[in-house]
């Protein structure tokens, strides 16, 4: 029986947008199955953890990358009117050089700890290539208010003077008492060389390189789709990696707070001031923070409740290697 030609053309039409629809589909699978084995194939493993993390970015380049962004944002700094103490090494005195030396004392300390760390691990059968020995490390200063420190890869190291009363007395003001006691600053430091030794910076840019191949894929698989779909589908998943990121930015706080803690007992560094400090710093601001999967980092409260958790393996580590805690 011959069907009526409205049927049959209504068949191919039906037939025709099913196809092209699984026809984007079949791309979009494609390529995220793709993206998937790429992320798959790329993961090392971070040795002070455990944790698989994706990098495709080389040591040499990783390092070679922090060391042009130190130098662009210390010249970024000075160029707003903050100074980089002791940048000039002939005219470093008074307070600028008591916040330099301070700084790179506790510096010379944790790098030595960080050495050490490594060996061990590679001791105990862990398979890296050990940074540690390796990096360029370097320790400046800047004078600015903004409560702010960082390590970029390859140990470049800037502590802000705006941290310098949050690590120190808490009363207020900046000035030579805050480093008469050092363990607070050591926490901040050790969990800042604790992202660069584990290499944060280049796993967040091979993160970013799949979102970037992510979005293009599902733009390639959505085709001559209406412009209005085309954008919620594209904005949905921005959403999707967007949380995706921040929940991977978390993780890696909280793992260079372990590791930071680990360097801070083998230096000799008191573990016990790194909760309090967290306390301290959940105060900034009068505790406003967003929610906490809406952070790049775990509530100041979380920090210092981990710290808590760990702090009987870290006292007995300390009491071990340097002295008692009284």
């Amino acid at each position: 029986m011959r069907l009526p030609r409205h049927a049959y053309g209504h068949k191919t039409r039906s037939s025709g947008i099913g196809g092209l629809l699984r026809s984007r589909f079949s791309l979009i699978l494609v390529g995220l199955l793709l993206l998937f084995l790429y992320w798959q194939a790329n993961q090392t493993e971070v040795p002070f953890s455990g944790r698989k993390q994706l990098n495709t970015v080389p040591i040499e380049k990783e390092v070679q990358l922090g060391q042009q962004s130190y130098i662009q944002i210390l010249n970024q700094e000075q160029q707003q009117g903050n100074d980089v103490l002791c940048a000039d090494g002939n005219n470093c005195e008074g307070t600028e050089a008591e916040y330099t030396q301070a700084v790179r004392e506790i510096g010379a300390r944790l790098q030595r700890a960080a050495v050490e760390l490594e060996q061990d691990l590679l001791r105990q059968g862990a398979s890296f290539t050990p940074v540690a020995d390796q990096f360029d490390w370097t320790y400046y200063v800047v004078d600015s208010d903004t409560p702010n420190a960082f390590c970029l890869p390859g140990g470049y190291v800037a502590i802000y003077t705006g941290i310098l009363d949050i690590t120190g007395n808490y009363d207020g003001k900046v000035d030579a008492e805050d480093i008469s006691d050092l363990d607070k600053l050591a926490v901040v430091m050790g969990h800042e060389i604790g992202h660069a030794l584990a290499h944060h910076g280049a796993e967040r840019v091979s993160q970013q390189r799949v979102v970037q191949f992510g979005q293009i894929a599902v733009g390639v698989g959505l085709g001559d789709m209406d412009a209005s779909q085309q954008r919620a589908i594209m904005q949905a998943f921005g959403i999707a990696a967007q949380g995706g990121m921040l929940a991977y930015s978390r993780k890696h706080e909280t793992e260079a707070d372990k590791i930071g803690l680990d360097l801070l007992v083998r230096a000799c560094y008191d573990p016990r001031e790194a909760p309090d400090l967290w306390e301290r710093m959940g105060q900034i601001g009068g505790g406003q923070r967003p929610p906490e999967w809406m952070s790049t980092h775990p509530a100041s409260e979380t920090r210092a409740e981990n710290f808590r958790k760990w702090m009987p393996e870290a006292i007995a580590e300390y009491e071990r290697r340097c002295e008692p805690l009284g």
